[in-house]
C-alpha cells in the first residue's frame, strides 16, 4: 500500500535543519504484515532526541531510514499468528521489542533484548523482517516503529494496547518519553515516599521522571536545567525546588537520588556530584558514544555510593504502559502537560530544530 512518511536521507547535515533539509516527507510503499506483525493507522507521533540523535549522527542508522518511534495508533489488520489484538484497537509503541526468550529479557526489564536491539541497529522488525520502499530502494526502520508515517507495519511485540479512553497524543508520549523517565524514577530508582528525588535534565524524559516521581509523592522533588522556562514549568508540575547545575553546584545541592535525562557528560557529572552519600545516581540519557565523563571513583567507595543505567526505564513495556495510563486516568501524571504542541509531518525538519535548541519538551505530531 502507498503511505508518506518522513525518511531521513542523509546523516549529519548541518543546522538549520529546516534548511538543509535532511528529511524528506515522501511517498513510500508499505508491504503486508507477516504472522505476527500488525498494520497499524498512526494517529499520533512524538519527536523525540533519540530522532534528533540519528540525524546528528550520535547514534549512526542505515539510511534512508524512515524515522519515528514514539507513536500511537489503530490496529487495522493483524498477522495470521496474532490472536490477542483486533482491528480498531488503540495501541502504543515501544521502540525496544522484547522476544521473551533471550537471556537479557529474563532480567525484568533490566537490560534490552538481544534480537530487539540486533533489529533495531539494523533497521529491521524483531523477526528480521522489511516492510518500507520507495521507488524500488529498500528503506529502513526505526527502531521498529516507523511512526513518523500515516500508516506501519509493526511486530506485535513492539505494541501496546491502551484504551480508547486514553488521547492518542498522551498514549504516543507514554511510549517512550513515559516508559523511559518514569521507569528511571519507578524501576531504576525506586524511592520511598520519605526520599528526595533530583531530575538533572529536563526535556521529555526529563519531565516524565519528574511528574512521576510527584506522583509517588516523595517528600522532596528537585528539578535542574539550564533553561528558566522549564525550570518554571517544572515547578507548576510540582518540583519542590529548582535550580540550574551551577546553583547546585555552588550551593551543595544534593538528594538521595539523582536522575540524569540530559544525555550528555557533564550533566551526569553535576547528577553524580549532587548524589548523597549512600545515594544511587541514574542514568537515563543517550550521550554520543564518544562522550566521557570525570568523577571521583574514592568517592563511590567511600560514600557507599550506586550508579545503575536505566535503558529505556528499565521497563517491560507490556506491564508498565498500562500501569502509566492508570496513573494518567486517576489524574496523578498529567502526560498531556509534557506537549510543547501539536505539528504536521511537514514541520518535522523545522521541528528537529526546536528539540536541538532545548525550545521544546515534546513536540506531537498529529495525523488525519
Amino acid at each position: 500500500m502507498k503511505i508518506v512518511g518522513a525518511v531521513l536521507e542523509e546523516i549529519g547535515r548541518p543546522r538549520p535543519y529546516a534548511e538543509s533539509a535532511p528529511i524528506t516527507v515522501t511517498e513510500l510503499d508499505l508491504g503486508e504484515p507477516g504472522p505476527t506483525e500488525l498494520l497499524v493507522k498512526l494517529e499520533a507521533a512524538g519527536v523525540c532526541h533519540s530522532d534528533l540523535s540519528v540525524v546528528d549522527g550520535n547514534r549512526v542508522r542505515p539510511v534512508p531510514m524512515l524515522l519515528g518511534h514514539e507513536a500511537a495508533g489503530r490496529v487495522i489488520r493483524t498477522g495470521s499468528a496474532v490472536t490477542d489484538l483486533e482491528p480498531g484497537q488503540r495501541v502504543v509503541m515501544s521502540f525496544l521489542p522484547r522476544c521473551e526468550e533471550c537471556a537479557n529479557c529474563a532480567e525484568d526489564g533490566r537490560l534490552p533484548c538481544t534480537a530487539g536491539s540486533r533489529a533495531n541497529n539494523a533497521g529491521e522488525l524483531l523477526h528480521g523482517t522489511r516492510h518500507l520502499t520507495r521507488n524500488g530502494e529498500q528503506v529502513h526502520h526505526h527502531l521498529g516503529v516507523s511512526g513518523f508515517a500515516t500508516y506501519a507495519v509493526v511486530d506485535r511485540a513492539s505494541a501496546v494496547p491502551v484504551g480508547d479512553d486514553v488521547p492518542a497524543d498522551v498514549a504516543a508520549v507514554l511510549g517512550c518519553a513515559v516508559l523511559t523517565g518514569g521507569g528511571a524514577v519507578l524501576n531504576a530508582a525506586r524511592p520511598k515516599p520519605e526520599d528526595s528525588v533530583m531530575i538533572v535534565g529536563l526535556g521529555g524524559v526529563g519531565m516524565a521522571a519528574l511528574i512521576t516521581a510527584v506522583s509517588q509523592n516523595v517528600s522532596r522533588v528537585v528539578a535542574v536545567d539550564t533553561l528558566p522556562d522549564k525550570l518554571e514549568q517544572a515547578a507548576r508540575l510540582g518540583a519542590h525546588e529548582t535550580y540550574t547545575p551551577q546553583e547546585v553546584t555552588e550551593q551543595g545541592i544534593k538528594a538521595k537520588y539523582v536522575i540524569e535525562c540530559a544525555g550528555n557528560a557533564r550533566a551526569f557529572e553535576t547528577a553524580f556530584t549532587a548524589t548523597e552519600p549512600g545515594g544511587t545516581t541514574v542514568t537515563a540519557g543517550l550521550p554520543s558514544p564518544e562522550a566521557r565523563a570525570q568523577i571521583f571513583p574514592l568517592t563511590i567507595t567511600a560514600e557507599a555510593r550506586t550508579i545503575v543505567g536505566s535503558y529505556l526505564g528499565s521497563a517491560v513495556p507490556a506491564r508498565d504502559i498500562p500501569r502509566y495510563a492508570q496513573l494518567w486516568r486517576e489524574g496523578k501524571l498529567p502526560v498531556e502537560e509534557l506537549i510543547s504542541s501539536h505539528i504536521r509531518l511537514e514541520d518535522i525538519n523545522a521541528a528537529m530544530d526546536q528539540l536541538a535548541d532545548g525550545k521544546a519538551v515534546r513536540q506531537v505530531i498529529l495525523f488525519d
